[in-house]
Parts: structure tokens; sequence; C-alpha cells
């Protein structure tokens, strides 16, 4: 009878898969893990003590390395899978991804964003970039939709700040975000246009854009409390702002980005998207939303 691993590596095993499940699986109290035959059973605990079964990983004598078997709820079984990547062995992470896409998922109702142009709207500090890479790490998105101005701006001029603030910077970055937004709608594939797009002519540009494929637009709001926003601001430590300007992008964003106000300029849809306001993490906001 195959052995099970040594207690040094269940007890790795179990801190891995509840450390990746409270960043991407907020649904989730915990997951537990017990041992048979050289096989980690994995459930989900969720809140009125239920317990769901999830998968079956085997040991293969790696730490990091484990066979993914899928539980069946049809017949209380467990069936030997592949991963997401084609294969049948990979991480404990990419085995709780996968088992939890078919049954966490189902737990919340989310909002479904159609494939098309995605603008994020909301003030520096506000949560937006915090909200996209939760979308990454629980692989409701691939990193390529996303198309950051900042990055961007980092790509083309590395640290030189007083070259990057320039006029002519701000052109030539946001004529390559245009071009990578292009080359995904062209593609057919959406495109998050990750920046403040707090003023009706960021927006303008990129809903020209998505008219020229017939893309539909999403529009998703992030707009916190003042205080709250600071407090972001400040432990985020961003050198690149003052709180002055951090209070002007929320004026501007509360005078010029109501809901209202954008979807009288072509968003097809628009959400606001919870944080701290509502006591929300990136990970449980991002729960919140399923994208095409």
């Amino acid at each position: 009878m195959p052995k099970n691993p040594p207690e040094s590596m269940q007890h790795h095993l179990r801190q891995r898969l509840n450390r990746h499940a409270r960043e991407c699986w907020p649904q989730v109290d915990a997951v537990t893990v017990r041992f048979r035959a050289g096989f980690a059973y994995v459930a989900a605990e969720l809140s009125g003590e239920k317990s769901l079964p999830l998968c079956r990983l085997r040991f293969t004598g790696v730490l990091h390395t484990w066979g993914f078997a899928l539980y069946l709820a049809s017949n209380d079984s467990y069936r030997d899978n592949l991963l997401p990547s084609g294969l049948p062995a990979g991480s404990p992470e990419e085995a709780l991804d996968c088992a939890g896409g078919l049954y966490l998922n189902a737990l919340v109702s989310a909002i479904r964003v159609p494939a098309g142009l995605v603008v994020l709207v909301g003030p520096p500090a506000s949560g937006k970039s915090s909200f996209v890479r939760a979308l990454i790490a629980r692989r409701q998105i691939d990193a390529e939709a996303v198309v950051s101005s900042d990055e961007i701006r980092a790509e083309l001029f590395g640290t030189s700040q007083a070259e990057a603030e320039s006029d002519a910077a701000d052109a030539r970055i946001f004529e390559e975000r245009d071009r990578r937004i292009v080359a995904r709608l062209a593609a057919g594939h959406s495109a998050i246009a990750e920046s403040t797009n707090v003023t009706p002519q960021a927006r303008a540009r990129l809903i020209a854009i998505a008219r020229r494929f017939n893309a539909p637009v999403t529009m998703l709001r992030f707009n916190p409390d003042v205080p709250d926003l600071l407090q972001q601001y400040t432990e985020r430590g961003r050198t690149d702002l003052t709180a002055a300007d951090v209070r002007t992008y929320a004026a501007i964003m509360a005078r010029d980005a109501s809901a209202d106000q954008l979807r009288s300029e072509g968003a097809t849809t628009v959400h606001d998207v919870p944080g701290r306001r509502q006591a929300t993490t990136p990970a449980e906001a991002a729960a919140h939303f399923s994208f095409a």
C-alpha cells in the first residue's frame, strides 16, 4: 500500500492550500486535507458547517507536484483528470483552482462580464490594480488581457520620472495603450483598460475604439469614500502622487463618473466593484464577477 508523505509535507500542503484559498477563494472558510494510502483528500469548509469535497491529490514523492483527481458529486467518487495545463499533475494551487472553478464559483451569484472592452474607472489607490491581480490569481482572466497605462509608462521610460511625466510621454503611452487594445479586440479577445478613466474625454477615446469592433463596453466603477481612499493611498506609499492629487481625482470621479453618466456616454453596462467601504477584499470583489 502506498505510504503517506511525511508529516512535514502534510503540514506544508495544508498551509499552501489554505493560504491560496484565503487569497483566491474567499467563500471558503478553510481547506481540510486528510491523508490515506498516499492520497490527500481535499475539501472546502463552508459557512454553516458544510464540507464540500473538491479533489484528491496523489503523492508523487515531490513536494511541489501532485497527481490530480476531480471529485465527482454524481457518484461520490474521484476520477483522474487533467489540469488546465494539460498535464495530469501539477501544483496544489492548480488543483484547488481547477476543482474550485467547478464547485466553488457556483456558490457566488457572479455578475457576467461579456467579451469586449472592460474599462476600469476610479481614482488612484481605489483598488483597481489589486482587483485585477485577484482576477489573474483566480484565473478569471489572462494577464495579457490587462492593458495598464502605468505598466506601459514603466516599460517605455523606466525610472526616468521627469521624462515619463511630459505631455509627449503621455501621448506615446496612450498611443501604445490604444494599439494594444485594438490588437486584442481585433482578435476577438477581451481587453481590460486599467487606468483612472475618471474624465469623459479619457473614456470617449476608449469607447470609440470599442465601437470600431462592435464590442460591448463594460465599465467597472471603483468609488471608495475619500477617507478610505486616502488611507489606501497612505498604505501603498505612492510617491508619484500627493494626497491632494488623490482628492482631486476623487472629486472628478464624483462629478463626472456616475453610473448614469457612464451609460449616457455609451457604456453597455456599469457595475460598482465593492471595496473597503463594504468590508470586501480584492479576492472577494473578484468573486462577484465572471468573465467570458
